[in-house]
């Protein structure tokens, strides 16, 4: 199966093209670069997560180690 791809216009420093064209051989880099993207897409996501679980246990109020183990046998019909 084909994947789709777009061809992306964009500015990348000149040491990093240098760094890229030494290390890399063509016909590779594409897949340093989208591999490269997708780790920092994915750090963003985590990171942007992470702020939204943040926000959320501030929000929430807090429960003793107690509280929390009775909540959860009564949830689950024990005693």
């Amino acid at each position: 199966m084909v994947q789709a791809v777009k061809k992306l216009n964009f500015m990348i420093k000149n040491e990093l093209v240098k760094d890229l064209e030494d290390l890399v051989p063509p016909g590779k880099r594409s897949k340093v670069v989208n591999d490269a993207i997708m780790k920092e897409l994915m750090a963003i996501r985590r990171q942007k997560l992470t702020e939204k679980l943040l926000t959320v246990k501030r929000k929430s109020p807090s429960l003793s180690a107690e509280e929390i183990v009775t909540t959860l046998r009564e949830d689950r019909g024990r005693r």
